[in-house]
């Protein structure tokens, strides 16, 4: 599921500057593409996306500087899958 997670952002991304050659671990605040409108954008893409709430007390940038950084956000908040019982 990560890898599907990890292109569904790096797809929104690139949707947005298509000029962009990023790879999951490039720093997407340091090479000047996301400003604090798109970083919004961002952040309710990844919520609505997959399903997410990000509480504002966890709201880090450090979160949201890398694609992998972001999959691993939407790893860890997004509900277990509901185990059936015998």
């Amino acid at each position: 599921m990560s890898d599907t997670t990890s292109a569904r952002i790096l797809d929104f991304i690139t949707a947005r500057f298509p000029q962009a050659e990023i790879t999951e671990t490039e720093d997407i605040f340091s090479l000047g593409y996301i400003n604090s409108l798109f970083a919004m954008e961002l952040v309710m893409f990844v919520e609505n996306t997959f399903g997410i709430r990000i509480p504002n007390d966890q709201l880090r940038l450090d979160d949201f500087r890398t694609v992998k950084a972001m999959t691993e956000l939407v790893n860890r908040l997004r509900p277990a899958a509901a185990v059936p019982t015998a």
